[in-house]
């Protein structure tokens, strides 16, 4: 309403200023003089202004006829679209105007208007795989999805076309979590552009989220022989596959082949934990220990890990504590200042009940670096040394709000993973799992506090079980996160606790039947 109030005051405003104009020329004195063939004409201000008008009007007319007959012209000597073309001049030149208008409008966020002058433009242009393009995205950006797929399915059509029309399909399906569609159109655009790199990546994402690792591992050479991979990454995250593969492989007649996988991941990439890992269980399943161990000191060298250590104990399962503390100093002297090996090797002397080593071992770490697990070997120490039980229980009670040191973590989303995984449980991102600290405290528990059960076997269960016959455990109730390497003994959840509480018995060495 309020609009077309304000057409109509300008059009009043337009007519009154005309005829003022009109009124001050026939009022003003003077005129132009023309003499034609001896003829004068006089005119005055009023009628010169008109004559003006004619004139330009005249020369309007002259170009256009004149560029009229020579399309003519051209046609008659035998050019069919001369005529055609002169004609759909000037509606190309508004087509591509509101072209234009339709593109600056996408660019600042005006969708509807983008759309009306995509409208136009196809009116005066005919060209669907132009106006198309931004009908559709213009129809994303004000919510219309089922417009922009009805246009998208539109340029399916069209050879030149059918690739934006898949892809933009593609990321409709992504958004609305039909991944299964959204894989075959990805396949297909991959067919239609295989150098695409956000195709490349959209069909990796896909095809390792369903588990298909072997199409993964080809769209992952193809990433690199077109050169959208450096060699290095591709070898590390071909080697995530592999393993990814192995992983999945549960069939027992097929045990075979998960062990050559992992083996085959673990020469791709030697630092790969998990595959390190897997790879020397499979040595050892075959009875090539030697091999076990060369592939774990590689790997501990590249970045020592608690699953490496669980692996290399495997290697003897029958050992002693103490034969244990010898043979795992081979894998010590690796590293020997990185926190990992000190916290490895008080665990060994945890296990073999050589407190003061244990407490040698940590150095350091219980002032400086301290977390759950380092404070859980302390209250193990303490209560081996025969400490008062307010120590032990002092060293628990910080485990419980300390930091819980390295763990998987996702470097996109910052997501704390209890194992790891090639596909990020959040964000679905590939490969993106570090071990690492977490930027803040999470509740889970991380794997190295599960070392200690491990590293001690058998031996020292029965030791605990005879202990336990002639003196009873004291029970400290940790609460439902404390650290599973508090004891060298396994842990027990009585009754008596509160519910959901973990507890942890720590046998007194200096009562009888302890050692």
């Amino acid at each position: 309403m309020l609009w077309s109030l304000i057409k109509i005051v300008v059009f009043v405003a337009l007519v009154g200023a005309l005829a003022l104009g009109a009124g001050y020329l026939l009022e003003s004195q003077g005129g132009v003089q023309v003499t034609v063939a001896g003829m004068e004409y006089t005119l005055g201000p009023l009628q010169s202004v008109m004559a003006a008008i004619v004139l330009v009007f005249a020369v309007w007319l002259f170009f256009k006829l004149a560029g009229l007959i020579i399309a003519t012209l051209k046609f008659i000597n035998g050019d069919d679209t001369a005529l055609s073309r002169y004609f759909d001049r000037n509606r190309e030149r508004k087509g591509y105007e509101a072209l234009s208008e339709g593109l600056m409008a996408l660019s600042s966020g005006e969708g509807r208007l983008a759309i009306a002058k995509a409208n136009k433009a196809e009116k005066y242009l005919h060209k669907p795989e132009l106006t198309d393009l931004i009908t559709a995205q213009a129809a994303e950006m004000v919510g219309d999805n089922r417009k922009a797929e009805e246009v998208y399915k539109r340029l399916l059509k069209n050879d030149t076309t059918r690739f934006v029309g898949i892809r933009g399909i593609m990321k409709q399906k992504l958004a609305s979590g039909d991944t299964d569609t959204a894989l075959q159109l990805a396949e297909r655009a991959f067919a239609i552009k295989p150098k695409h790199v956000e195709i490349q990546d959209t069909l990796l994402q896909l095809q390792a989220e369903k588990h298909d690792w072997s199409g993964a591992r080809k769209t992952l050479q193809a990433k690199l022989k077109h050169g959208a991979l450096p060699r290095d990454v591709y070898k590390r995250r071909d080697a995530v596959l592999a393993l990814s593969a192995a992983t999945d492989i549960d069939d027992a007649e097929a045990s075979g082949k998960a062990a050559e996988t992992a083996i085959e991941a673990n020469r791709a990439s030697p630092d790969l934990v998990p595959a390190a890992a897997m790879a020397a269980r499979a040595y050892i399943a075959q009875g090539r220990k030697r091999n076990a161990m060369k592939v774990l000191k590689k790997a501990w060298e590249a970045h020592p890990h608690p699953d490496l250590a669980a692996a290399f104990a495997e290697i003897e399962p029958e050992e002693t504590p103490d034969q244990r503390v010898q043979r795992f100093v081979q894998l010590i002297r690796i590293q020997p200042d990185h926190r990992e090996t000190k916290l490895l090797k008080a665990e060994l002397n945890l296990a073999a009940e050589h407190f003061p080593e244990a407490r040698r071992a940590l150095g350091d770490l219980p002032d400086k670096d301290p977390d759950a697990r380092v404070l859980a070997i302390m209250a193990a120490v303490e209560k081996g040394e025969g400490a008062k039980d307010a120590v032990v229980r002092g060293y628990l009670a910080k485990a419980l709000t300390a930091p819980r040191g390295p763990q998987w973590v996702c470097d996109k989303c910052n997501t704390i993973h209890a194992e790891w995984t090639p596909i990020c449980s959040n964000c679905s991102a590939f490969d993106t799992l570090s071990w690492t600290t977490p930027p803040q405290s999470e509740v889970v528990l991380p794997a190295g506090a599960d070392m200690l059960p491990l590293l001690i076997g058998g031996a020292l269960e029965d030791k605990g079980e005879d202990a336990g016959e002639e003196a009873g455990p004291d029970v400290i109730d940790l609460g439902p996160e404390a650290p599973a390497s508090a004891a060298p003994t396994d842990a027990k959840a009585p009754d008596a606790g509160p519910e959901d509480a973990e507890v942890i018995e720590l046998e007194d060495p200096k009562k009888e039947g302890a050692k």
